[in-house]
């Protein structure tokens, strides 16, 4: 079940490079939950699929998955990513994403995502 459930995290990862979040939801349950870890919780495929909208229009995140790990109902992936919007977001991080899966579908979601210091940033800290 752990190479199944990390095929289908293989093709959730394609459909965020494509922009494609339909293709992602197909494989979440009805009462699916997505916590991004520091910043909020989105509870419910209608509320995330709602939360995913607010990207329309914006250019998809570039990313690499560096390791993928897959454990009975668990896969855990992580790597790099850079966005360019919304403006706000716009930046360079490292991510992991821990999907549980419950039959055949993610469950819960838990992303960690850390934005890198720009390189004025880290000149600022270095001189403080």
């Amino acid at each position: 079940m752990s190479q199944e459930n990390k095929r289908i995290v293989e093709e959730i990862n394609t459909s965020f490079i494509e922009g494609k979040p339909e293709d992602f939801l197909k494989y979440c349950t009805e009462d699916v939950v997505w916590t991004m870890e520091g910043e909020k919780t989105t509870a419910g495929l209608a509320s995330v699929r709602e939360w995913m909208t607010q990207m329309d229009g914006f250019e998809p995140p570039k990313f690499t998955v560096d390791k993928m790990i897959a454990d009975g109902d668990t896969v855990a992936c992580y790597g790099e990513m850079s966005m360019n919007a919304p403006p706000e977001a716009a930046g360079s991080y490292s991510y992991c994403d821990i999907y549980t899966f419950a039959g055949g579908k993610v469950k819960e979601l838990r992303s960690f995502v850390v934005k890198h210091k720009s390189a004025d940033e880290k000149s600022d800290s270095a001189a403080g």
